[in-house]
């Protein structure tokens, strides 16, 4: 037993130390092409996985977890089932006094982000300043945000989620908090949550598996469309993998089989206090599992969300303050600031989002599709004010988008990751505007290499490359723009 446990951790550490070796390999060969640049934000991606489960019912992360933080079939029926596996061990009374239901989660990492096409102050041509466009990289060690979760349940069938989680400087916000009611009446089907809470995609963001700027996110979930070359929507922002404020209805069969769920939802994107509106959004889903014989348990599922956003503010206020005092005449120097009033956002325009899932398992390959359809309302589309006249030609922006992810899971410890989206404008805002304006294609593609699994922590060595091209966003001529990202880092959770 000694020798077979010695000459396994011998080949995991040697798989490491080859992991390393081409990571740096590569890392190498991207500094050579590296150009001096400014520092850019890191997007930090909000993902879940929870050890304080594995600890608290003494079972391995695998158990829930495809790979950490994927779920797996069992893990999606203990995530519906309000994080309960219906014996003792759900009873926080259970537990020992010592057990706190917390795990912390951070990537202490090596990345290089390269942007072709930035806006950047020019010369100065006739007194005036001008705006340029450059190439922009920079690279360099750096951390994630940290993720503080705790959840579970508070009493049987009483279950709650808290993520207070942070930037990479520190800066805390709540990413999610709610509380939820599981099978009342005695039912499966009936399950209240109040809160703010992710959507309930079965493509999960929160628990993907890339983390890089580009590659973190899912750029459909995200999408808006561009009104011209060079300038986006303004009016609002929406991405349908943000987590939402807002109640929700979940019911499932017993064996998870069957699931369903709609929410009603503040229009403002999660935000708190308020911000914008006194609007509401609609979100509906429905799946449905089935066997398909030696190669396992497949799903299929809709998804709609249906929104609207405010134009305009109903009320501003103008504040005044002083900042100094004129040097010739000694009159004071006011600075004179006009802000909407929070909350009086009016002139409501609708928008939505629409898509099909199917995800397909063959034996160590898994295929995630999506079909997505999107449409802004006309003055969402043309960044205008409901309370004026739309500009001569103007029309509501439709678009299309495809997605498929794969992950092959070469043993239980080596995970291969690959993702290709599109997007496709079908109806471009103005006629006269390009036919391809907004289109983007994203490809991402990377492993994860998990040198142990037990029921305390999980550690992955995570290596990631990114490229996302759109057309038309360059902000100064017009032309595409493409961003890269690669990323190389340790990824722990405790």
């Amino acid at each position: 037993m000694y020798v077979w446990e010695t000459e396994v951790t011998r080949g995991k550490l040697s798989w490491l130390a080859s992991s390393l070796l081409c990571s740096f390999l590569t890392l190498a060969f991207l500094l050579a092409d590296a150009r001096p640049a400014s520092a850019l934000p890191l997007v930090t991606a909000k993902v879940t996985a929870l050890p304080a489960f594995a600890r608290k019912y003494g079972m391995p992360c695998s158990s829930c977890h495809e790979a950490w933080p994927k779920l797996s079939p069992f893990g999606q029926s203990f995530k519906d089932n309000g994080y309960q596996m219906g014996n003792d061990r759900d009873a926080p009374i259970f537990q020992s006094p010592a057990y706190w239901p917390v795990t912390f989660r951070m990537t202490p990492q090596w990345h290089r982000e390269t942007t072709d096409r930035v806006g950047v102050d020019g010369p100065v041509v006739g007194g005036v300043p001008t705006t340029v466009e450059q190439r922009v990289t920079t690279h360099g060690f750096d951390w994630s945000g940290l993720d503080f979760h705790t959840a579970g349940t508070l009493a049987k069938n009483f279950s709650f989620y808290l993520l207070p989680a942070s930037d990479n400087t520190g800066a805390f916000h709540f990413e999610a908090i709610w509380a939820r009611f599981d099978n009342l009446l005695g039912s499966s089907w009936l399950n209240i949550k109040v809160g703010k809470f992710e959507l309930d995609n079965l493509l999960s963001e929160k628990r993907i598996l890339t983390l890089s700027s580009n590659g973190g996110l899912y750029q459909n979930y995200h999408f808006q469309p561009m009104v011209s070359p060079g300038v986006g929507e303004s009016l609002y922002t929406f991405g349908i993998g943000d987590n939402q404020v807002g109640a929700e209805w979940m019911g499932h069969s017993k064996n998870d089989r069957t699931r369903i769920s709609a929410a009603l939802l503040s229009s403002n994107d999660g935000s708190p206090g308020l911000p914008t509106s006194r609007g509401y959004d609609t979100f509906i889903a429905a799946s449905q599992a089935f066997e398909a014989g030696s190669l396992g348990l497949q799903r299929v599922g809709v998804f709609g969300y249906f929104g609207q956003a405010p134009t305009y503010y109903q009320y501003t206020q103008t504040t005044t303050t002083p900042i100094g005092t004129d040097m010739i005449n000694g009159d004071p120097v006011i600075n004179t600031t006009t802000s909407p009033v929070a909350g009086t956002g009016v002139g409501n325009k609708s928008f939505y989002r629409a898509g099909f899932i199917g995800m397909w398992y063959v034996k160590k390959l898994d295929v995630t599709s999506i079909y997505f359809r999107g449409w802004d309302n006309v003055f969402l589309g043309t960044n205008t004010p409901a309370n004026q006249p739309l500009p001569a030609g103007a029309r509501a922006p439709t678009w299309n988008g495809g997605l498929i992810e794969t992950h092959y899971n070469i043993n239980p410890t080596i995970l291969l990751l690959n993702r290709y989206e599109l997007i496709r404008m079908d109806r471009q805002t103005f006629q006269s505007n390009p036919s391809n304006l907004g289109d983007l294609d994203s490809l991402t593609f990377g492993f994860r290499y998990y040198p142990f699994i037990s029921s305390r922590a999980g550690f992955a060595f995570h290596n990631e490359f990114s490229v996302v091209r759109q057309r038309g966003a360059a902000p100064v001529t017009g032309l595409d723009v493409t961003s890269k990202s690669y990323l190389a880092g340790f990824d722990f959770a405790f």
